[in-house]
């Protein structure tokens, strides 16, 4: 079934700034399940994160394993990210990647005219969908938040990154080695990921970049909350991992209690920390995406 995904790059133009935007979906597949958008974190671009080959790991690439599934997928660089622009003398912070968002789901509607997206984000990748969802519900069919965060109380990761706040706000950008891509999978509970997929999760990354913008370090440091839950009316569902540090469990509850819209999912995922498609347990992470975008929608919903 492999053979049967198709690879095609995308570019737009967010004013002056070009995007770029990888897509994968299976050939002659006749189960279309929908379109799937995934928004990457702060410290790493989208292939890596989301199309990752890893030899003897079945679907390192969480893309192809959604393709296979019936879904046409795509993922995006941010601006500052990966093959995207890195020209503008700017920090790239969540409103400037909902912005980004924009722009892609301006395209991707336009190219495949395909109607509202499911969209998932991780880490500060799920705060930019989330603004992206507050401001534009009718662009979202279901809206996935892995590794949230609303107002960051209580969490020890950013705890720590805030002692260093000042020189995120002091540079539009910071630098990123294979040992910082490590400490991703350190800090909160080391063995969770094996070592050849950090390995070539970092290499994949370190092609693509050796530094990376601060804004979304500086606004989940300084700036939350970001979202509203109240105004996020689609159907979402929150996805935590057990040892993850960005979040802690109280923050994010509250987030879910406040969300209006009754079609709405918290999942706890046991075994996993940080970059949870990079984890050990990385299948059981796909599972639960699948069933929520692939939810048989309600017959009946209460009016007023």
């Amino acid at each position: 079934m492999k053979n049967n995904i198709i690879g095609q790059e995308h570019w737009t133009y967010k004013d002056n700034v070009k995007l770029f935007m990888w897509e994968k979906y299976c050939k002659n597949n006749k189960d279309f399940l929908g379109t799937i958008l995934f928004v990457h974190g702060s410290s790493m671009p989208s292939q890596p994160t989301f199309d990752l080959h890893v030899e003897g790991r079945p679907y390192s690439s969480a893309m192809d394993w959604f393709a296979i599934r019936g879904f046409d997928v795509w993922c995006c660089d941010m601006e500052g990210y990966g093959r995207s622009d890195k020209s503008r003398d700017i920090n790239c912070d969540i409103n400037n990647g909902a912005n980004d968002i924009k722009a892609i789901t301006d395209y991707i509607e336009k190219t495949r005219q395909c109607g509202p997206l499911l969209i998932y984000g991780i880490s500060s990748g799920s705060l930019r969908a989330a603004l992206f969802a507050e401001c534009y519900p009718d662009r979202v069919k279901r809206l996935a938040l892995d590794a949230f965060v609303w107002t960051g109380e209580g969490s020890p990761t950013l705890a720590q990154r805030k002692l260093n706040l000042n020189n995120f706000i002091s540079s539009n950008r910071r630098p990123i080695d294979k040992k910082f891509i490590y400490s991703i999978f350190e800090r909160d509970h080391p063995d969770t990921a094996d070592k050849e997929t950090i390995e070539s999760f970092a290499d994949a990354i370190l092609k693509l970049d050796n530094s990376v913008p601060t804004g979304t370090y500086v606004d989940m440091c300084s700036k939350l909350p970001l979202v509203d839950p109240k105004k996020i009316l689609i159907p979402t569902i929150i996805m935590r991992g057990e040892f993850d540090g960005i979040a802690h469990i109280n923050d994010i509850i509250n987030f879910y209690l406040l969300l209006p819209n009754s079609d709405k999912q918290f999942v706890m995922m046991p075994g996993i920390s940080h970059a949870s498609f990079q984890q050990k347990n990385y299948l059981l992470v796909y599972d639960i995406l699948y069933g929520f975008f692939s939810l048989t929608e309600p017959v009946y919903k209460q009016r007023g």
